[in-house]
């Protein structure tokens, strides 16, 4: 969707279109225009127009697609402009890795998004930064790994949630469902746990709505609309899209606040039974020592869980999603998976440590984070300092995209990068090859927090999950029928669709 296609479907098209040409006209005559290439050394990039920068030449709806055909053109380190924002854009693996890993400090700064902005104000771990951010995502890990992530604790809550997942499964006996609410609920109830110190029941009214309200939010903040309120604040009184992402914030902030009384009501330091309960517990620990630059407070403790609860969430949940989709579309790699785990494993219950003698399921496990690919453009970084990257000069403070799609996709990386092809994580002789060019989590200072915990959950479901059941399409729809086109959002979700799960004993 391009941007005026995007204005001629408001129902004030008309005055919105002629006001948005008057801006053009005064930003003409009042100023000079802007060039892509102010300095000789910058990135190159598509000439902008006045006000609307580059937004002409982007689908909204597919930006990050339009920005990888922009690489094409003009190579893997390049400029694009969003309305009068200026975006450095980072394409393909070396390009990406040089950045994020071997320039961590240069490239790790959050730039955060006006709508972020105004429902975050800078609080929490992921659009954050800053001395304040360090220090909570130094507590957080440590106190997430406490609570059992990336070990045998967290191991345990999953088989445990495994077994609440397969009794949803199994009450539709083989008939076709939509599996994105109980998967949702299954990898929300892993974070939970460990933030809350609790699981919750699958039809707990509070729980699904906090779900929900958390899923519908990361299709919103990526809606061509709430693009166009970051970078036009002033259009926001045009669309209901910003206000609706705002209205679900709040009401997921007001939820928290009574879970938060709960706990607080029956908080014991000497026992704590999750991350809320050690925030707490520090938080009162720093007020005693009248520490004033504290970033334990309650902004700080809000917006870091619901950063927790809406990251632990969506991505892992969206990913299992895929996998069982791929699995329904592409049969015989369902058999090949379904035959590994019989042969190595049986029927008793998967364990972390059977993961190295699995290395078919393993890949078919990678290759679906590959493809699924389903945050394209990772969130937005930029530049700490002045830096000179090969060969070009970025100012400090520029926005930056590292295109993980442009990594995860690279021609020069993968045989096949625009296939399902397990194969891409494996040798000859069928054992598990490490990709460098593997990077769902994205990389470098800003990677995802959550990572080891993530892995353990995909594995540990997906395998549990094809131990017990044959997936297939809906009656009627056909393999080829079974759509791979994503639902663009935050992340990149699958198109609406049911499958049936049939049990194998």
């Amino acid at each position: 969707m391009g941007i005026l296609d995007l204005f001629l479907q408001t129902s004030s098209s008309v005055s919105l279109l002629g006001a948005l040409l008057v801006l053009v006209l005064v930003y003409l005559v009042s100023s000079s225009s802007f060039n892509s290439q102010q300095h000789r050394k910058e990135p190159p990039g598509p000439r902008p127009l006045p006000l609307l920068g580059n937004l002409l030449q982007l689908d909204l709806k597919r930006t990050y697609h339009s920005l990888l055909m922009l690489s094409k053109e003009y190579g893997s380190v390049f400029t694009v402009y969003l309305g009068r924002q200026k975006v450095v854009v980072l394409a393909g693996y070396k390009t990406v890795k040089e950045a994020l890993v071997n320039r961590a400090e240069e490239f790790g700064e959050r730039d955060s998004m006006f709508i972020m902005q105004e429902v975050n104000g800078g609080h929490g771990v992921i659009w954050s930064n800053g001395d304040a951010w360090k220090e909570l995502r130094r507590f957080t890990l440590t106190n997430l790994r406490d609570y059992g992530m990336g070990k045998k604790a967290s191991e345990e809550k999953i088989i445990e949630e495994c077994e609440y997942l397969a009794e949803v499964f199994t009450k539709f006996k083989g008939e076709a469902f939509d599996t994105t609410q109980p998967l949702s609920c299954a990898i929300s109830n892993i974070i939970c746990s460990m933030v809350y110190g609790n699981r919750f029941e699958y039809d707990d009214s509070e729980f699904t709505s906090l779900v929900y309200r958390t899923n519908k939010q990361f299709q919103l903040l990526a809606s061509p609309s709430v693009q166009l309120y970051n970078l036009f604040p002033w259009i926001g009184k045009f669309f209901s899209t910003p206000k609706d992402f705002k209205k679900t914030f709040e009401e997921n902030k007001e939820q928290n606040v009574k879970l938060f009384r709960r706990l607080k009501e029956t908080l014991s330091p000497q026992m704590c039974r999750g991350f809320v309960d050690a925030f707490l517990v520090q938080k009162e620990h720093l007020e005693k020592s009248e520490n004033t630059n504290s970033p334990y407070h309650d902004k700080n403790l809000m917006i870091t869980v619901l950063n927790l609860f809406a990251a632990g969430t969506d991505t892992t949940a969206t990913t299992l999603r895929w996998g069982l989709l791929l699995m329904a579309k592409y049969p015989k790699i369902q058999d090949q998976v379904q035959e590994e785990l019989s042969s190595v494993i049986g029927s008793r219950q998967v364990q972390v440590e059977d993961r190295k003698n699995l290395p078919f399921t393993d890949a078919v496990i990678h290759e679906t984070q590959r493809l699924a690919n389903i945050v394209p453009m990772a969130l937005p970084h930029k530049t700490s300092q002045d830096v000179t990257f090969q060969g070009h000069f970025i100012k400090k403070g520029t926005t930056v995209y590292p295109l993980l799609t442009s990594v995860l996709y690279d021609e020069n990386e993968w045989e096949k990068p625009h296939s399902f092809h397990p194969a891409h994580f494996l040798n000859k002789e069928g054992k598990f090859v490490k990709r460098d060019a593997f990077m769902p989590f994205s990389a470098g200072r800003r990677v995802c927090l959550g990572e080891s915990l993530a892995r353990m959950e995909l594995f540990i479901f997906f395998v549990t999950l094809l131990q017990r059941f044959r997936f297939s399409p809906a009656p009627g729809v056909s393999e080829d029928d079974l759509d791979l086109t994503p639902c663009v959002g935050l992340t990149l979700i699958p198109s609406p669709h049911k499958l049936c799960a049939v049990p194998c004993m």
